[in-house]
């Protein structure tokens, strides 16, 4: 198959496998998005959904976050990982949004990027979920199955949004971004699946004789 057929084939079973593309993580407005995804890196989504709701009890906006001390963001957010640094990133962050943003959340890919403790993917997937602006964020998940579905050479995460959104018609993005990692976990996972497994990797690549090896992310 070409790469543009595999890439045509890919969108057409995931919109029927997956339908509805709920987002992963709790929250309730861009600034509690936010947070939840700054929490996520190198951590699971359930986990991030066990420990934000007494996070988000106590602060869910920045002007309340303020209020709390680094400490006391970190004791909660500790389950987590990375709990020094992200909860510094929490408090500064919520300071400069009060400052230079009026306490909002920017609807803006440089202002976000900015922002201490937010990448790229960070930014992308609150410009994508919260204010429905077309992007690609891509996790490990993703990275990983670009390379085995033959869309990317997975050089790096760069390099996988690039190519991807080369292939994808951009209405679709914030879905398949979404589709995408549902399938991972569900099918495509790093161990449960060597390029040979899964549904769309034998109709993808049916002859393939040996275990893809993926470039990490």
């Amino acid at each position: 198959m070409l790469k543009a057929e595999r890439a045509s084939y890919i969108l057409q079973r995931l919109q029927e496998l997956y339908p509805e593309t709920p987002v992963p993580l709790d929250h309730s407005d861009p600034f509690t998005l936010l947070i939840a995804v700054l929490l996520s890196a190198q951590c699971t989504d359930e986990r991030v959904n066990q420990v934000t709701p007494a996070l988000f009890a106590r602060a869910s906006t920045p002007q309340a976050m303020l209020l709390l001390s680094v400490e006391d963001i970190r004791t909660i957010i500790r389950p987590c990982g990375l709990s020094p640094q992200k909860s510094k990133a929490i408090a500064g962050l919520s300071q400069i949004l009060i400052e230079e943003h009026d306490g909002e959340v920017p609807e803006d890919m440089d202002a976000l990027e900015r922002l201490p403790g937010v990448g790229h993917k960070t930014a992308s997937v609150v410009m994508s979920q919260a204010f429905g602006v077309p992007a690609f964020p891509v996790d490990t998940h993703i990275h990983r199955l670009a390379q085995r579905w033959g869309l990317s050479s997975g050089k790096s995460v760069v390099q996988t949004e690039r190519d991807l959104k080369k292939l994808f018609p951009e209405e679709y993005w914030n879905r398949l971004h979404l589709q995408i990692i549902f399938y991972g976990r569900e099918f495509c996972s790093a161990r449960g699946c060597d390029g040979r497994v899964c549904e769309i990797c034998q109709h993808c690549y049916p002859n393939r004789k040996n275990p893809k090896v993926t470039r990490k992310a």
